[in-house]
């Protein structure tokens, strides 16, 4: 029998990346992807204060303008976090922009945060959020999660980033402050602990009634700027990190003809540099904030590793790209196999 979720995927491999990303969130957000089935009780999971089915995430950069939030949901994902959204519309950079590297099961994008604008990205959300003719109200497949950046210019992060948390806050579970894309020019700055703690105080003097927010960072930077910043985190009152966004560097490993392209890698290449920053990470923090984990993760073992390093949740990019909406079931299949191999009976027991 043909697997049209799988033809689709392979099709759309075959397409200009940006090309297909079009059509696959355009395919999304009317429903022709499928809709996953219920998730496997072991595999709940608690975080942020608020209850995941599965601890697999969408990482933020394929739903951009929340056009497709509701589909995203229906796929099996146990939460989606859309955008990165910015104050106002932007292009992002010239095509062309993203790339596929096959050889390497990664891909490099300088998007740079193109964005319809915070007004229009409200648009496309509200109408989840009205009654439908049986009652419910918003995307209730799995948590949603909105990342806020800011304009390639003229922006005033100490005022963007509140206003922008004032816009959302009534539509998303958690917010994330997106501060280490590097596509955008002097963004990476703001992850300095004295800039991060500004930035959180301006935050939480504007809104204290936020839904949790979480600080997204950078694989690039040196093993000892995480203390600092992680503290800033702590005492800035943000809830979590994710760890980590893409990255600047190039392993020797690398061979696709792409591999010297500018902009952010991200697939299995970043593995090695996602897990030795978790590890790092989840050392320093203690079980004080959430950690997300993302970056080259392929396998449920991998998952099981990074829960098992100290992450609460994980993000899927890459993965997702390469294998559409049936990644989902296999990693959930391999991660039950790995959590029975280890005695694990929930992942909620994991995580006590």
């Amino acid at each position: 029998m043909l697997d049209i979720g799988k033809t689709a995927t392979w099709l759309l491999r075959r397409l200009n990346p940006e090309t297909a990303h079009e059509l696959a969130i355009h395919s999304i957000a009317h429903g022709l992807a499928g809709r996953g089935k219920p998730d496997h009780s072991a595999l709940r999971t608690e975080a942020l204060g608020l209850s995941f089915p599965n601890p697999i995430g969408l990482a933020a950069g394929f739903d951009k303008n929340a056009r497709a939030v509701r589909g995203l949901t229906k796929l099996g994902f146990g939460f989606v976090e859309t955008g990165t959204v910015t104050p106002r519309p932007q292009p992002g950079n010239p095509r062309p922009r993203l790339f596929r590297l096959v050889e390497d099961r990664a891909i490099i994008n300088r998007m740079g945060f193109n964005s319809c604008g915070i007004d229009k990205f409200c648009q496309n959300l509200a109408p989840l959020f009205r009654p439908n003719r049986h009652g419910q109200v918003g995307p209730t497949d799995a948590p949603l999660g909105i990342n806020l950046g800011i304009n390639k210019t003229g922006a005033d992060p100490l005022v963007d980033y509140p206003a922008l948390v004032g816009r959302t806050k009534s539509y998303a579970d958690y917010l994330t402050i997106n501060l280490s894309s590097p596509n955008t020019p002097g963004l990476r700055d703001l992850q300095a602990a004295d800039m991060l703690a500004r930035l959180l105080e301006a935050i939480q003097t504007a809104h204290p009634d936020r839904p949790p927010l979480l600080v997204k960072l950078a694989p690039d930077l040196e093993d000892e700027a995480y203390a600092p910043i992680l503290q800033a985190v702590i005492d800035g009152g943000a809830d979590g990190l994710i760890l980590t966004n893409t990255t600047l560097a190039r392993p020797t490993s690398l061979k696709d003809p792409h591999r010297d392209e500018t902009g952010g890698l991200s697939g299995a290449p970043l593995a090695d540099r996602a897990r030795h920053v978790l590890q790092l990470v989840s050392e320093l923090n203690k079980g004080r904030l959430c950690l997300v984990s993302s970056g080259g993760i392929e396998t449920g073992r991998d998952i099981l590793e990074r829960l098992k390093m100290g992450a609460n949740l994980v993000q899927i990019y890459t993965a997702f790209i390469y294998e559409g909406p049936a990644v989902l079931t296999r990693l959930k299949q391999e991660l039950l196999h790995e959590m029975s191999r280890s005695g694990i009976r929930s992942l909620t027991a994991l995580q006590r």
